[in-house]
């Protein structure tokens, strides 16, 4: 699976705020071999909303976890713009969140908080450890939860736990070569697609260096790889290590 993190908030931008979701979603899929595909931080804007969703939904391998905007105030645009991505439809009331809404709020659920019941058709709520006001989730991949930390890492957790706790073993090898990354480019591109690269360059006491990691599902396919690297560098007599 692709997993995508939404993070939508100006006050992020803006720096009122400082982002902790990236983060703890990043660790925490780690936990079970998973690790994100992309991450966006994004204004609370109707239209670039909806741009990054449908971005989002055309990736049919996505799994995505959007933090923020499913509250009261007029700020709060994720249930009416996910109901128009993901459902092609207006919000509807979702009885069982409204009735938790009344049960906590009493007379003051009217005339504002009970448009939290508002949510796309179909959608699973997803429990609110902290105050029982639901996030909810469309078919299982597309999860959508309260801004505060405090409510959506659990929140997260629980679903990472529950439906992606299962994830292909990966097979990483990394060195540091006293080298730039253009000595190596050439070895770079034999690489087949399945094998992951990263290339990061690094000065040390003012000389390039590049710490160069592959990783992979097939251990020997990785470690032959790998191993031309290494031979590579031993054939220019550049100095390295295994990391």
């Amino acid at each position: 699976m692709n997993f995508y993190a939404v993070i939508i908030g100006t006050e992020i931008l803006n720096g009122r705020r400082v982002d902790k979701h990236f983060d703890f979603l990043k660790n925490e899929l780690a936990k079970y071999g998973q690790e994100l595909f992309a991450s966006f931080v994004i204004k609370d804007d109707v239209g670039l909303m909806k741009r990054t969703y449908k971005m989002i939904l055309d990736d049919k391998e996505a799994v995505m976890f959007s933090f923020g905007g499913i509250g009261s105030t007029p700020d709060d645009l994720t249930r009416e713009v996910a109901a128009e991505v993901f459902r092609n439809s207006k919000p509807v009331t979702h009885e069982k969140f409204k009735q938790d809404i009344i049960n906590k709020f009493g007379n003051e659920a009217y005339p504002h908080r009970i448009h939290m019941a508002e949510i796309p058709p179909n959608a699973e709520l997803l429990p609110n450890p902290v105050n029982n006001m639901s996030g909810f989730a469309l078919d299982r991949r597309f999860f959508f939860m309260p801004g505060f930390p405090s409510m959506s890492h659990p929140m997260s957790s629980e679903i990472i736990k529950k439906y992606f706790s299962r994830a292909r073993k990966k097979y990483r090898y990394t060195l540091l070569a006293e080298t730039s990354e253009n000595t190596l480019i050439d070895v770079m591109q034999k690489l087949p697609e399945n094998i992951e690269l990263s290339s990061l360059p690094i000065f040390i006491e003012n000389k390039p260096n590049v710490e160069l990691s592959l990783s992979g599902e097939n251990k020997e396919e990785v470690k032959k790889y790998f191993d031309m690297f290494q031979e590579e560098l031993t054939r220019k007599h550049i100095p390295f290590k295994i990391s």
